[in-house]
């Protein structure tokens, strides 16, 4: 089939000029081709090996999450100051002459002196811990993010259940810090090579 035939149907039609071809089934498209074509583009050269390069600075969300971990840590001595004064004054009132004969303060006091003393140390050790994790943004690695990601569970859960009305502010931080060291920029921070 050519188009210079005359009997043929389906060529061009008598007594027209030759146009230029329309291009579409079955005529490859001729545009103007980007540089490299047929090549992928290559990932930027990390000095440490393939892959994407490493993060030098921390990512914001992490920074974020270290913060989040300082202001945990100051409600925490904030807790610990409360917790340790009630102590006190449950134990300054417990001697107190007009309360001593009044048996059901006395049992009372005596049960909850220990308990709050209990919170008292549990909160300097979770402070403590809470100290630890926050400096250990800088240069620490997976097993610090999975401790940081674990911890951040742990208070968030304490906030909601024996802490209700004050654990609140301590159960959104904490949920924020899993959030923002559990994702990809936290990850990626936290597994950079150290050299």
């Amino acid at each position: 089939m050519s188009f210079g035939d005359p009997n043929n149907p389906y060529g061009q039609p008598q007594g027209q000029q030759p146009q230029q071809q329309q291009q579409g089934y079955g005529y490859p498209q001729q545009q103007g081709q980007a540089p490299g074509y047929g090549y992928p583009q290559a990932p930027p050269v990390s000095p440490y090996g393939a892959g994407p390069a490493a993060p030098t600075t921390m990512p914001g969300s992490v920074s974020a999450a270290r913060v989040m971990l300082w202001v945990i840590v100051g409600l925490q001595v904030l807790g610990v100051a409360i917790f340790a004064f009630s102590a006190i004054a449950l134990n300054a009132a417990k001697d107190d002459e007009s309360l001593k004969d009044n048996t059901a303060f006395q049992d009372l006091v005596g049960d909850s002196t220990g308990v709050i003393w209990g919170y008292v140390v549990f909160g300097l050790a979770w402070l403590v811990f809470a100290a630890v994790l926050a400096t250990k943004f800088k240069n620490g690695g997976n097993g610090v993010r999975v401790t940081i990601l674990v911890f951040a569970i742990i208070t968030a859960v304490l906030g909601i259940y024996p802490f209700v009305i004050v654990g609140l502010v301590h159960t959104i931080l904490a949920v924020l810090v899993a959030v923002f060291v559990g994702n990809a920029a936290g990850k990626a921070w936290f597994n950079r090579p150290r050299y």
